[in-house]
């Protein structure tokens, strides 16, 4: 389903054409309406088809382009389907942000390991999918931006964050091999690396002691909102093409 009006003129990204997944709320949202403001037309990619309809809405109102694609990316099929959706509708691919993730934190003794494959399906594998898709469309223009949202738990791990620390730190391993293998196509590839963030991951949580000690834990500590890692996208997205910001490491003043 397209949504679309007369595109922005103005903003560093006019012209440009953007991907975000897991657009339907938190950062990936925020993500989408950064982008839009700087001019880019949007391809809002999620599983909720009323929420990408309402950002479509906003992201139209302000003067901007977009079009919703409603897909499950942990479905290979339906991950390189929502690139080629994008093409077809908004007419390319210049930017692809691969935002959409599960945090299914809980002890390794006791963890569901279906949990561990769904972590895998959708914080990896469909951004593996979805990244190979889109460097097959920048690949002959010798143009394009990859952005893939990690976490600082790609960096480090801790108790109950063993399975969820294992796909970020897989994301970070292909984001680099892949900036070393694109680099000469003339392709930009960024990680970046929130702390906590005030946004849904945490709902999705089923081991319920993890849960309320995570929960405990964020409460005694002003955590980031979405728009501060959407201005980092936004940040790294819009320097001149002979910059590549490789890594973008994010944490609230109080994360110790």
């Amino acid at each position: 389903m397209q949504q679309t009006t007369e595109q922005q003129t103005t903003g560093k990204l006019s012209g440009k054409i953007a991907l975000v997944t897991g657009a339907s709320s938190g950062i990936g949202a925020a993500t989408a309406l950064a982008l839009a403001q700087e001019g880019a037309a949007v391809a809002l990619v999620a599983r909720r088809q009323d929420r990408l309809e309402q950002l479509a809405q906003s992201i139209q109102e302000a003067g901007g382009r977009a079009a919703v694609i409603v897909a499950d990316i942990a479905q290979p099929e339906q991950a390189r389907n929502a690139v080629a959706q994008t093409v077809s509708q908004l007419g390319g691919l210049d930017i692809l942000v691969n935002n959409a993730g599960l945090m299914l934190l809980g002890p390794v003794a006791g963890a569901d390991p279906d949990d561990w494959h769904r972590m895998m399906d959708l914080n990896v594998l469909a951004l593996m999918h979805l990244t190979q898709a889109a460097v097959a469309v920048m690949k002959p223009k010798q143009s394009g931006h990859i952005v893939n949202i990690s976490s600082v738990s790609g960096r480090g791990a801790s108790p109950t964050s063993a399975g969820y620390s294992a796909t970020k730190w897989a994301v970070g391993g292909f984001s680099e091999g892949l900036r070393q293998e694109v680099r000469l196509d003339r392709i930009r590839v960024t990680v970046i690396e929130p702390g906590v963030v005030a946004t849904e991951l945490t709902d999705h949580i089923t081991h319920q002691d993890t849960k309320t000690t995570y929960e405990s834990r964020i409460s005694t500590m002003v955590p980031l909102e979405a728009e501060d890692i959407a201005a980092a996208v936004v940040y790294a997205v819009t320097q001149p093409e002979r910059v590549n910001v490789n890594q973008l490491l994010i944490r609230p003043l109080d994360q110790g």
